[in-house]
């Protein structure tokens, strides 16, 4: 990783982790920004705007991982991703404490 690229820790709120629906929510973020955008742990780093390479990490909950991003945008995206994890991915079924939203 280039030590000069703006970089933040996240960690893995979801109980179940960053299991398929939060990761199409990273990727949908990651690819809203022009930067390259690299997410990874334990010197394992892959493209935050593929989902397939997301669920290689095996990210489950309380795993702490490192977001990397390079381009004009790349603050920008780093703390929307940082937002999106400290928020557990606004999972009201995943994060304690919220209620589901009723369809009505």
């Amino acid at each position: 990783m280039n030590k000069n690229l703006p970089t933040r820790t996240v960690t893995v709120r979801n109980p179940q982790g960053l299991h398929a629906r939060p990761a199409d929510l990273l990727v949908r973020m990651a690819s809203s920004y022009q930067s390259s955008i690299s997410i990874g742990r334990d010197g394992e780093l892959v493209d935050c705007k593929s989902i397939l390479s997301l669920l290689t990490l095996g990210a489950a909950q309380g795993t702490v991982l490192t977001v990397s991003a390079d381009g004009s945008d790349a603050d920008d995206a780093l703390k929307a991703i940082t937002e999106l994890f400290e928020a557990g991915f606004d999972d009201t079924n995943e994060v304690p404490g919220k209620q589901p939203a009723v369809d009505g």
